[in-house]
């Protein structure tokens, strides 16, 4: 009962709760939507601290989200789906292959895809290999996102959760598209997986000092 309620629950909180933050949104055309001119799909990666507020912001595209394959994931999958996406099992730690042959057939039926960059039990602020993977499969780009808010609170787990305070001002950051080459691997998948790190953490940076912190944790 309880695995059915608290997603339903959880989702209308969200939609009540951040419907009164204000959000600020930069380079937004780095991110194509459904569509629109040119439009394909393409790979939301942001870290695990982000993920609640992101699936909140990114509700209206259409997209399927890869979620650990844990017990405790199934709560987030669930709330995902209320929220309107598509769902992808699996992690680097259980079932990350069949989640990776599910999000290339969602790539080929045009939907876009949302992955954790460092992944479902990190190290935090670490990005992991997943999303190189696929858009190395698929060709489509890699759009970084980042948020941070005027208030918020953290929940303190591995990743420091955080989430923006009613009525306070968020700054939605769309990262650079990046592209990886196909059949890549070894070093060269290492050199890319820097890349993709350097960029998030990039605007990261960007983002939070905005309000005067190198971290969200602060």
């Amino acid at each position: 009962m309880l695995l059915w309620l608290l997603p339903k629950m959880a989702a209308l909180l969200m939609r009540v709760w951040f419907a009164t933050c204000r959000v600020r949104l930069h380079r937004p055309e780095n991110f194509i939507a459904p569509g629109e001119e040119k439009s394909r799909p393409q790979l939301a990666s942001f870290w695990h601290y982000s993920i609640i507020f992101v699936l909140y912001q990114m509700r209206h595209y259409r997209a399927t989200a890869m979620v650990s394959a844990s017990g405790d994931g199934e709560y987030l999958a669930r709330l995902a789906s209320e929220l309107g996406y598509d769902i992808a099992r699996g992690s680097s730690h259980k079932k990350g292959v069949a989640a990776l042959k599910g999000l290339l057939k969602a790539v080929k039926k045009g939907r876009s895809c949302a992955l954790v960059a460092d992944g479902s039990q990190g190290p935090a602020l670490v990005a992991q290999p997943g999303v190189l993977l696929l858009s190395a499969r698929s060709g489509d780009p890699i759009v970084p996102l980042v948020w941070s808010a005027s208030r918020y609170f953290t929940v303190h787990s591995w990743d420091r959760m955080a989430f923006p305070l009613p009525f306070s001002r968020v700054e939605f950051f769309f990262g650079e598209p990046l592209v990886i080459p196909p059949d890549v691997k070894g070093d060269e998948l290492e050199m890319w997986r820097l890349e993709l790190e350097s960029r998030l953490l990039s605007i990261y940076a960007e983002a939070w000092n905005i309000f005067d912190k190198s971290k969200h944790y602060e």
